[in-house]
C-alpha cells in the first residue's frame, strides 16, 4: 500500500490542492495550510466558503463568508482581488488571461487582468461559474439552466434552458460540452458544437444523491462523478458523449457513497473519496483497483494529484487530511 503523510487540522477542511508539488488545505475557519518544507499558514477568510485551483494559473482561488475573493500564490501569499462587503462569495472560478469570476445573489463578475470588473445579471440566483478553455467566455449555473457569456463584448448571452435547479458547472476540456450538476440527483448536458435545432441535450439520472464532484479525465474521453456507492463515469469521446451510453462505475461499495473523485493528470486512473474517509485508486483499462488510505474519521472532502502524478492530497470534514504517496 502506498505511504500516507497525515495532517490532522481543527474542524471541516473544504479542500486539497497541489501548486505544483505542494499541498495545500483550506478550512471552513478560513485558513490555508501548506506543507512546504514544514506546515505553513495563511490567514485568508473570516469564514471560508468555497476553495479551488485556478486551471489557468498555479494559484488557488477562494471566497468566503466576508465577502472577500482571493488569489492564493504558491509561497502562500495571498493577493485580495475583490470584495463585496455583506455578502457571501460561494462561488468563484479561474479563466483565461489572469480573469477571476465570483458570484452573489443574481449576479456574477469577472475582474480582468488590467483590474476592470464586468457584471453579468441573471434572473435567479447564480450556483456555479466555468470558464471555456478558450476565449473569455464564462458559463453561469441558474435555476432552469446556464448563461454562457463572452467577457470581452456586449453581445447578448446564450441562454441553455433546462428546468430545474443547476448547482455547478463545467466545460468539457476541448470545449465541444458543457455539463451542469442538478439538485435532483442528476447530471444534464448540452453539445455546444452541434447544428442549429439539433436535440443537444444530454441526461444523465440514476444518482440516488446530488453530484458534488466532477473530474474530467486528462484528454476529456471520460468525466467521473460522485453521488452514487460507485464512481459514475461517463464516455465523452464520440461526438454525441454519453448519448445512449451507458457510464462505467468504478470502485463500488454496497452503500457507501463517493463524495469526491479527481482524474490523475496524465493517466486515465481515478483517484475515488468515500463518505467513511477511504480512497481508492482504479485504472480505467481494466478496472484494477489500488487501496490508497483506509476509511479515516470523515468524509472526504477534497482529492488532487500534485503535478507530477506521485503525490495525492485528501481533505475531510473531520479534519484528518494527508499526502499520499503512491510511488513509495
Amino acid at each position: 500500500m502506498p505511504t500516507v503523510a497525515p495532517l490532522d487540522l481543527q474542524g471541516h477542511v473544504v479542500a486539497a490542492h497541489f501548486l505544483g508539488d505542494i499541498p495545500f488545505f483550506a478550512t471552513a475557519a478560513g485558513t490555508i495550510h501548506r506543507l512546504d518544507s514544514g506546515e505553513k499558514v495563511t490567514e485568508a477568510h473570516q469564514g471560508l466558503l468555497t476553495c479551488i485551483r485556478d486551471p489557468f494559473s498555479p494559484t488557488l482561488i477562494t471566497g468566503g463568508e466576508d465577502g472577500k475573493v482571493f488569489r492564493i500564490g504558491k509561497d502562500g501569499a495571498a493577493t485580495l482581488v475583490a470584495e463585496a462587503p455583506r455578502k457571501w462569495i460561494s462561488v468563484v472560478a479561474g479563466g483565461p488571461q489572469n480573469a477571476v469570476a465570483y458570484a452573489h445573489g443574481k449576479s456574477s463578475f469577472v475582474r480582468q487582468n488590467d483590474g476592470s470588473l464586468k457584471e453579468f445579471p441573471e434572473s435567479r440566483s447564480i450556483e456555479g461559474l466555468a470558464f471555456a478553455a478558450k476565449g473569455l467566455r464564462i458559463a453561469a449555473a441558474r435555476y432552469n439552466g446556464v448563461s454562457l457569456h463572452w467577457v470581452g463584448t456586449n453581445a447578448p448571452p446564450v441562454d441553455l434552458e433546462w428546468k430545474g435547479a443547476h448547482t455547478g458547472v463545467t466545460f468539457s476540456p476541448d470545449g465541444r460540452f458543457l455539463v451542469t450538476m442538478m439538485q435532483e440527483n442528476a447530471l444534464h448536458g448540452w453539445k455546444l458544437d452541434g447544428k442549429p435545432g439539433e436535440n443537444r441535450h444530454m441526461r444523465m439520472t440514476g444518482y440516488p444523491a446530488k453530484v458534488k464532484s466532477l473530474s474530467w479525465s486528462p484528454k476529456g474521453k471520460w468525466l467521473a462523478s460522485s453521488g452514487a456507492p460507485a464512481a459514475i463515469v461517463w464516455p465523452f469521446s464520440s461526438k454525441d458523449g454519453p448519448m445512449g451510453k451507458a457510464p462505467l462505475e468504478l470502485g463500488t461499495r454496497a452503500n457507501i457513497m463517493v463524495t469526491q473523485v479527481a482524474f490523475h493528470p496524465a493517466e486515465e486512473v481515478l483517484a475515488i473519496g468515500f463518505i467513511d474517509g477511504m480512497i481508492l485508486g482504479v485504472r480505467i483499462a481494466d478496472q484494477k483497483e489500488a487501496l490508497l488510505r483506509r476509511p479515516g474519521n470523515g468524509a472526504i472532502t477534497g482529492l488532487s494529484w500534485s503535478a507530477s502524478g506521485k503525490l495525492l492530497a485528501f481533505s475531510s470534514e473531520a479534519g484528518d487530511c494527508g499526502v499520499v504517496d503512491i510511488s513509495a
